[in-house]
């Protein structure tokens, strides 16, 4: 496991608040100066910590405010269908995450898209698609109640 410090973790929870904070500015609120959080934050980069930086946007504002999530079990579960199943959903630009599960379902996917109409779509003509699905669960985020992209540190 990597080793990281109390400044380390106090420069990746600013970060992770908002990605924009300059070295400047984190050191500022920590009390050090701007060289040593600058190469703080170069070796979190280079040991894989922070992986990159996003801008998260408000899917409402972009016309895609209808979460589906979507439970996915597959009929045959050898490596081979595994391993296509993953290829192939790859390609779907609507899929905003999938999990590989361990328990009554195979895959978790979450859909984000601009109305049930487009949803009905997705699922006739793309999803359908996909080769060795058996059963297709969908069910519809009606509110979030927590939205974090925030690991606690």
């Amino acid at each position: 496991m990597i080793k990281i410090d109390e400044t380390d973790l106090k420069i990746l929870r600013i970060l992770q608040q908002d990605c924009k904070k300059t070295a400047k500015e984190i050191s500022e609120t920590l009390n050090l100066t701007v060289s040593p959080i600058y190469e703080r934050i170069k070796r979190l980069e280079k040991l894989g910590i922070i992986k990159k930086y996003v801008a998260i946007l408000d899917k409402k504002n972009i016309e895609v405010p209808v979460t589906a999530i979507c439970m996915v079990s597959l009929r045959y579960h050898d490596e081979g269908f595994i391993d296509k199943f993953d290829a192939q959903i790859k390609e779907l630009k609507e899929v905003q995450k999938c999990y590989h599960m361990a328990g009554k379902v195979d895959f978790f996917l979450q859909i984000n898209l601009k109305d049930l109409e487009d949803y009905h779509d997705f699922v006739r003509l793309k999803l359908s698609k996909i080769d060795n699905i058996g059963i297709l669960e969908s069910y519809f985020v009606l509110k979030e109640i927590i939205d974090k992209t925030e690991y606690h540190l």
